[in-house]
């Protein structure tokens, strides 16, 4: 059906007019409607997202629908991740979550509803008469329509399998006045009677979908633009039942950086996965997400709360959007600059092993550690050193600048800091430079040696906050460990 649309963009202006960042509209109730059969993967995220921020800017309702009608792909495993995914992020349902399955009695009774009054009608075609169908129009080189002589009969056979389909307008067009594609027009020759309730009973999607908006009162209906075909269906749903119009908004997809259907090699995971895997912060996906298709200026940063007081729907751009992982672990890296420490401590300390009793070291060395990290994995990888174990395990890099020469500075820099009264930055900062000075040396080749054998890497805090981290004790045994006996 996407060949037969006719877009016909709206004035900006008028967009713009019509949900403005100011205004406010009673009522709003929105929802995000997940089918359980995988993870909640970053798409979807954004989805429940721009539903969540449009409800709260307008005060209204943004509610959860777990479409679980699929009973052989949807399990409870995807149904928990889901949950999870949303509670992490912050953008729980208001409310319980509604479970599709569980008002397949109701979607049935609105089935039948349609045939009472003249709305859908019982069909008896068998699917070998279909398939015949179906090949004489490809034969044909036409598109197969269903043109079915069950259509106006009443005479029913009893006891034989049918389908309920709806009536579809064979005449005129349908028109969706879209806040994110404008006005979008089909002809109705192109909607064909689909089946609402297969033969053993069940509802088909698009019955259930329009049957549970209505029954949840949904008014913004915010999803992805490949559920725009779909809107022209139900849509023939609502009218034939007399019931409100939802508005709608058909956001673009999210492509992958190289401008390709967004996919696993691109990043794309499950939202789990970001926090689990690839240690992103809650508040650094959230706001990803919020400028993936959407923008309020060149404001990059943008908080919970700006992000309910700016969000509307006419911002959100009609091409699709870019996921770029780099540029969200650049925004994950401000935001762990700008975290509580003991909240980062709490988080890395599983990754590190660490016991309660171990976590006050961990916090005094965040300001330092959290500096230069891009993720919590690098916080974890940067602090293990803290509570390694003696003697070192020297990485390559490290063991490269552990020459016979840098052995021998570094025996020079421990009798330096063994005679040191007070131990601090300031204190270990001014021996080293004095040994430096003394022997002729840069401090480079006093300073490189000493990471290396402090933290078994070349990458660390600045060498004098290690020191002074690590102890005098602990600081002197690992450099000892790594040095040439001084001589006489």
């Amino acid at each position: 059906m996407l060949g037969a649309l006719n877009q016909f963009n709206r004035d900006p202006r008028q967009r713009k007019a019509s949900l403005s960042a100011s205004s406010k509209i009673p009522g709003v109730v929105t929802r995000f409607a997940p089918s359980p059969t995988g993870y909640l993967h970053i798409g979807g995220a954004r989805t429940a997202l721009f539903n969540w921020l449009f409800a709260r800017h307008h005060g209204g309702k943004y509610l959860l629908r777990i479409e679980d009608t699929d009973k052989v792909r949807s399990t409870q495993e995807a149904i928990d991740a889901i949950l999870d995914g949303l509670s992490w992020l912050g953008i729980d349902g208001d409310g319980e979550p509604y479970f599709q399955s569980q008002f397949e009695k109701r979607h049935a009774e609105v089935a039948h509803e349609l045939i009472a009054n003249g709305a859908a009608y019982r069909c008896y075609l068998t699917q070998e008469e279909l398939a015949a169908r179906r090949e004489k129009a490809q034969a044909e080189r036409r598109p197969f329509r269903i043109d079915s002589e069950w259509r106006d009969r009443t005479d029913w056979p009893e006891g034989e399998s049918y389908v309920i389909r709806i009536k579809a307008p064979r005449d005129g067009e349908t028109v969706i006045d879209d806040l994110v594609q404008g006005r979008v027009t089909v002809a109705n020759a192109e909607i064909d009677d689909f089946v609402l309730l297969r033969s053993d009973g069940t509802p088909t999607y698009m019955l259930a979908v329009v049957v549970d908006d209505h029954d949840m009162g949904v008014t913004h209906i915010i999803r992805g633009d490949d559920h725009l075909n779909n809107a022209f269906r139900q849509l023939a749903i609502i009218h034939a039942l007399g019931w409100p119009v939802p508005v709608y908004a058909h956001v673009p997809l999210i492509h992958g950086n190289d401008g390709a259907k967004l996919s696993k090699r691109h990043g794309a995971l499950g939202v789990d996965a970001y926090r689990d895997e690839l240690g992103i912060l809650p508040e650094s996906l959230f706001n990803y997400l919020l400028r993936l298709g959407w923008g309020h200026g060149d404001d990059e940063i943008i908080s919970r709360e700006q992000a309910i007081e700016w969000f509307d729907v006419n911002h959100v751009g009609k091409s699709p959007s870019r996921f770029d992982l780099k540029k969200l672990e650049n925004l994950n890296g401000h935001y762990i600059r700008e975290a509580d420490d003991a909240r980062l401590a709490m988080l890395t300390s599983p990754a590190l092993g660490l016991s309660y009793e171990e976590l006050p070291l961990l916090i005094k060395a965040m300001p330092e550690l959290k500096a230069r990290a891009h993720n919590l994995n690098e916080l974890a990888d940067g602090a293990g050193f803290l509570f390694a174990q003696r003697p070192l395990e020297i990485d390559e890099k490290a063991a490269a600048l552990l020459s016979e020469e840098a052995k021998g500075h570094l025996a020079l820099a421990h009798k330096a800091l063994m005679e040191l009264s007070h131990w601090s930055h300031d204190s270990t900062d001014a021996a080293v430079r004095k040994v430096a000075e003394e022997h002729g040396l840069k401090l480079g080749k006093l300073a490189q040696p000493l990471r290396a054998a402090l933290t078994g890497k070349t990458t660390s805090p600045g060498i004098f906050d290690v020191l002074v981290l690590l102890g005098k004790n602990e600081s002197l045994a690992r450099i000892a460990d790594q040095m040439l006996e001084p001589t006489e």
